[in-house]
């Protein structure tokens, strides 16, 4: 275990999740950097220090430490054994009061994809947001050609909502996506 282990939110068998930090920014642009063909057109990663110290401002910064009022939570999956960050969970736009949801973005890290380390990263996830977070609904949308995210919430228990036009602009094209959600009870039936 990580020296820094109390920011450790969750502890899985491989992995671990942990809150971005400054020091961080070296290897984490190496490794998105590393990570361009993995990418592609799916997702924007902080790819460069000034652009990583934004991402770690917003979702790790003062205003993501309370919880209870927290509207970003960023989360690094780290390998228990060298720490080593093989990918990433983003809570956004956390809507408490009535609402209670989120939504969830993520991507893997080379040379980490494909290892079973982001199934069990989306697992803690999903405990914190809704045992810590106290959340009654996620939303995850993902690009209808993106099989691997797409095979990683289906396997999660999400349920497919519906289709969006044009959703989001990545890499400069607006892109289709799958709206997938999960309720705090589908998560409860799944954790039995």
């Amino acid at each position: 275990m990580p020296a820094a282990s109390n920011a450790i939110f969750a502890v899985g068998d491989r992995v671990h999740l942990r809150r971005p930090r400054f020091s961080d920014s070296a290897s984490f642009v190496a490794a998105v950097r590393a990570s361009r063909s993995l990418h592609a057109d799916w997702v924007q990663a902080p790819k460069s220090a000034t652009r990583f110290a934004a991402y770690v401002r917003r979702f790790a910064g003062p205003k993501s430490k309370a919880l209870a009022s927290a509207t970003h939570v960023g989360l690094l999956v780290c390998r228990i054994e060298d720490d080593a960050p093989v990918g990433v969970f983003n809570l956004s736009e956390i809507v408490h009061g009535a609402f209670w949801s989120a939504y969830l973005g993520y991507y893997a890290l080379a040379p980490h994809a494909g290892r079973g380390y982001m199934a069990e990263g989306l697992a803690l996830t999903l405990r914190i947001a809704f045992r810590k977070l106290k959340l009654h609904r996620i939303e995850v949308n993902v690009q209808p050609g993106n099989r691997r995210s797409l095979s990683l919430v289906r396997a999660a228990g999400f349920t497919r909502e519906g289709f969006s036009r044009r959703y989001v602009k990545i890499a400069g094209r607006w892109r289709d996506h799958e709206r997938w959600a999960m309720l705090v009870e589908d998560w409860r039936r799944g954790a039995r």
